[in-house]
């Protein structure tokens, strides 16, 4: 066997995200280093995963039979791995076999046999299975009509859970509670399910939920390498429960019992070798055990499990699928020892999803069966309520943390009905529940979350208390610690005590208060590890880490680049594959590479990328204090999107330099209104517009504008809360909705150019020139966010004088503003004349899509300009290419049937999918520009 094609996850939808760009990247990886020759197949531009960094060929193509077909009759492909590419590539591997592909090119299906994934994705078969084995299976039955669900439910007896066979992240699973709700819940999973059949099953909602993350090779060799325990009791998907690892409340006994039972699960398929995720529930009364599910493939909890124990679960698996023996590989983190252990772990990791509800008004907002989350930030800390605190620091809210800043809730009858019915904000109503006096029993008994954990937050809560007795003259280093050692931030402990972050630092300082680095390292220390990943925490007396560890760069300056957060819209996987290639170029150019991010899906995170890993919040404190440590030359901030952005304010004002762009400029581009002045002194056109801080100056500004105007806060990103607006009550409306969210900003109201055309463009500036790395017209018409809109490469219509003048635009601002790196700008060309709308100076999610379109390494040229003393004049860009690039948005509004599938000025796509056509006669431009207005909400 030497050519093996790996089967990608396709676009980022809700239930299938960056967590299989990290595991498909880190399997093609490990084939690779074996000898095989690795090819991928997958359609999303964004990922590192489709760069050629990581596959000997990348198939940039749809991923349909026909995409598959053509690659085998072109390549001598003689093994297909279908486990690193979450249920969109389980799905299609059996579609393959279907249609016979497999067989007629003789390609062996490796990681899992074909057995497996039919079981486990067949709801009743899986049943049926595991009651052959004398496995606890839940009472089910499987029905392809109304009347079929409508009689196994009268057998069980409601509540009933619907689950439809074949979906990706519980699409279309629901909790029926009586006759008449069932019908129409019926109707949409059999809808939903590509096979029409619908697994109807008894409710356990309330038990407790636990996942074992599991590894077995060829011979039947067996281990668990995590077990996860979901803090929200079963009922809400575990995409959607903040998760927890090792398990905390898992009684022994009950933990060998599903030890066993997964273990007896994975020996019933034979020819099964590699990872496997295993999903059980325990009634939280007794010990009654039922097995859930099983996820035959490297699943979204396997990339946090990776993470959690720094075992690389998807490296080993596929050294397993194709025929290696656990026992015959070196753990790649100790580098002694083999893969063949079960990690032990000294600390204790959080996840809490991400969600962006904000961005589907009107949608239910109560969390279910049915994933809904974006995505996913982690915390590792020595205590389960530290590790907490740093996963919601990592959230990206505009929130201190879990509490302590001002925004809690007060409103009992608001708390009580937001601890009942779960939404994005109920760990914070629990925390806002303690602090108002709800005992914990109640608390207890509306949330079903068990009460070991609602002690530990009840605790935290408490020492907040104990500190809001006190300011900073009376405060004393015991509390001091302990409020670290809770995961309490600076700024928190400041907002409780009436000061300041910086003079709770200083008292730190003075008490010798100071973080410890702590090593991931799979054996709670009990060997030495040689991977250079790190958390921090504070012990009094704790020994660091950190020292240890030398690179090969070792004595070499410093790079620090921070990444981009947990994903959302707005923010996605794109920014992470910038991330690594920051991390890759400097290391070329000879720096020690240091990376900060909290985000357990991605490639950036995983240890083996950069010089040393910190596995920390892009929080002020944690990075001040990375900086610290390391003393790099020099911080990246523009390859992460607007999470580091942010901090560039902060990180110039204690003098700490940026590489690339400066802090001045960025603050240029970023405020609307400095933006504007500055394109009026280069001449540049520019919508009218007038800045407004309150409803009143945004009236007076829009009578002078005249109706539509577009409202456009300062410093967000994905065209958060812009909106076209029409009429003045549309407008003190927005305008509330900004302040309130966020208060003080500089508010932006253009002109709408109703009608424009909208184009943007890409480029690398030295200070002096540009160089175009791409220019895209958008096919929707102004008024749709450019990250929703369908991107074409090069322009299709736009006129050669009008594009001369955007580029001679960019670079009238590139020079104005000495940029240095990645430049972005956005341009509406309406009745004859380009108007610029903004420019961002950092790598825009463009970036990727526009690597692969020209198949260029457009950020190792950045890298080299910014840090190996290259100017623009040292590259040739690409000026031409054979037919046209689109980037096609992809949407979840499935996860959201109750909100309108409108698009307008801000951003709602979770991902996209590159295509070539050769002209614009191609029926998928033809069918794009005949529906270009479809979805226009104005």
């Amino acid at each position: 066997m030497e050519q093996i094609l790996i089967i990608g996850s396709g676009p980022i939808v809700i239930g299938q995200a960056a967590e299989f760009d990290y595991s498909g990247s880190q399997a093609a990886r490990a084939l690779r280093a074996q000898g095989y020759t690795v090819h991928l197949l997958n359609s999303n531009p964004a990922t590192i995963m489709t760069d050629p960094v990581t596959a000997d060929y990348v198939h940039l193509l749809p991923l349909t039979v026909e995409s598959v077909e053509h690659i085998l009759a072109t390549h001598k492909i003689e093994a297909v791995l279908p486990t690193m590419g979450g249920q969109t590539a389980l799905n299609l591997a059996m579609a393959c076999a279907k249609r016979g592909l497999w067989e007629k090119y003789g390609v062996q299906v490796i990681g899992a046999s074909l057995t497996a994934i039919e079981v486990a994705e067949d709801r009743e078969k899986f049943r049926q299975w595991g009651e052959a084995l004398g496995l606890p299976m839940l009472p089910a039955g499987i029905a392809r009509s109304y009347l079929e669900a409508k009689d196994l439910a009268h057998k069980l007896g409601y509540p009933v859970v619907l689950r439809p066979s074949f979906t990706l992240g519980g699409a279309g699973a629901q909790l029926v509670a009586s006759k008449a709700e069932l019908e129409k819940a019926v109707g949409r999973a059999l809808a939903l399910s590509p096979v029409h059949e619908v697994l109807v099953e008894k409710s356990i909602a309330g038990w407790k939920e636990f996942e074992l993350e599991v590894m077995r090779d060829k011979d039947g060799n067996f281990i668990v390498v995590c077990t996860i325990e979901n803090f929200d009791p079963m009922g809400i998907h575990t995409g959607d429960s903040i998760t927890v690892a090792p398990a905390m409340t898992l009684p022994d006994s009950a933990m060998q019992r599903l030890r066993e039972y997964a273990k007896v699960l994975l020996r019933s398929f034979s020819d099964f070798a590699g990872g496997c995720n295993v999903q059980f529930a325990l009634s939280p009364h007794t010990e009654e055990i039922y097995l859930i599910e099983i996820n035959p493939r490297v699943s979204r909890s396997s990339a946090l499990a990776s993470k959690a124990t720094g075992y690389p679960i998807a490296k080993i698996a596929a050294l397993l699928a194709v025929g290696k023996r656990l026992d015959e590989i070196i753990n790649p983190v100790t580098g002694t020892t083999s893969a063949f252990f079960e990690p032990s772990i000294d600390y204790v990791v959080v996840k809490v999803p991400r969600w962006n509800f904000d961005k589907f008004p009107g949608a239910n907002r109560q969390l279910g069966m049915q994933m809904r989350s974006v995505g996913e930030a982690m915390g590792i800390g020595r205590s389960f309520i530290e590790a907490l605190q740093k996963a919601v620091q990592s959230l990206e809210l505009r929130r201190n943390g879990l509490g302590a800043d001002g925004r809690e809730v007060q409103d009992l009858a608001q708390l009580l009905h937001g601890l009942e019915h779960p939404s994005w904000n109920r760990i914070f109503y629990i925390h806002d529940a303690f602090l108002a006096g709800v005992p914990l029993r109640t608390i207890h008994k509306l949330t079903g979350i068990d009460e070991w954990f609602l002690h530990e937050i009840q605790a935290l809560v408490e020492v907040e208390q104990e500190l809001m007795r006190h300011t900073p003259e009376t405060l004393m280093p015991e509390l001091l610690w302990k409020a670290k050692r809770m995961g309490l931030g600076d700024r928190q402990i400041a907002h409780l005590v009436q000061s300041v972050e910086s003079q709770i630092y200083k008292l730190r300082e003075k008490w010798g208060i100071r973080r410890v680095y702590k090593r991931v390292d799979t054996c709670a220390a009990e060997f030495e590890a040689q991977t250079p990943y790190y958390y921090s925490t504070f012990e009094p007396g704790g020994e660091d880490e950190g020292k240890v560890f030398t690179s090969e760069r070792e004595g070499k300056p410093r790079l620090l680049i921070l990444g981009s957060g947990p994903n959302r819209i707005g923010q996605g996987v794109e920014f992470d594959y910038c991330c690594v290639h920051g991390v890759l170029g400097a290391q070329r150019l000879g720096y020690e590479a240091i990376m900060l991010n909290c985000n357990p899906e991605t490639v950036s995170t995983d240890p083996d990328i950069s010089d040393r890993l910190y596995f920390e919040p892009v929080f002020w404190e944690q990075v001040y204090e990375v900086i610290q440590r390391e003393k790099p030359v020099g911080v990246l901030v523009q390859l992460g999107g607007q999470t580091p952005l942010k901090l560039a304010e902060k990180l110039h004002r204690y003098g700490i330099p940026l590489i690339g762009t400066d802090y001045e400029a960025i603050d240029i581009s970023e405020d609307r209104g400095k933006f504007s002045a500055l394109l009026e002194e280069l001449g540049i056109p520019y919508p009218p517009f007038g800045v407004a801080h309150t409803p009143d100056e945004a009236l007076s500004l829009a009578e002078k504008l005249k109706y539509p105007v577009l409202v456009r806060p300062s410093y967000v990103l994905g065209g958060q809360r812009m909106r076209i607006v029409v009429d003045e009550e549309e407008l003190v409306e927005q305008m509330v909705a900004i302040l309130r969210e966020m208060p003080g900003n500089r508010i932006l109201i253009d002109r709408f150019l109703a009608g424009a055309v909208e184009a943007e463009l890409d480029a690398i500036s030295d200070g002096e020139e540009i160089g175009v790395i791409g220019l895209m017209e958008h096919i929707e018409p102004a008024g749709v966010h450019s990250g929703d809109s369908t991107a074409m490469l090069p322009p299709f219509s736009l006129p050669p004088e009008a594009q001369e003048a955007m580029r001679l635009y960019a670079e009238k601002i590139a020079r104005r503003l000495r940029v240095r790196g990645f430049l972005n700008v956005q341009y509406a060309y309406h009745e004859g004349t380009v108007y610029v709308i903004e420019a961002n100076l950092r790598a825009s999610r463009t970036v990727p899509f526009l690597c692969k379109a020209y198949n260029k390494p457009f950020v190792q040229w950045a890298m080299e300009i910014l840090l190996g003393g290259k100017r623009v004049k040292d590259f040739t860009f690409p000026t031409a290419l054979e037919g046209y690039a689109l980037k096609l948005p992809v949407f979840s509004f499935d996860r959201f049937p109750e909100v309108d599938k409108t698009l307008g000025p801000e951003m709602r796509s979770t991902g996209e999918e590159i295509r070539f056509i050769r002209s614009l006669e191609d029926p998928l431009f033809q069918e794009l520009y005949a529906l270009r207005t479809v979805y226009l909400s104005r």
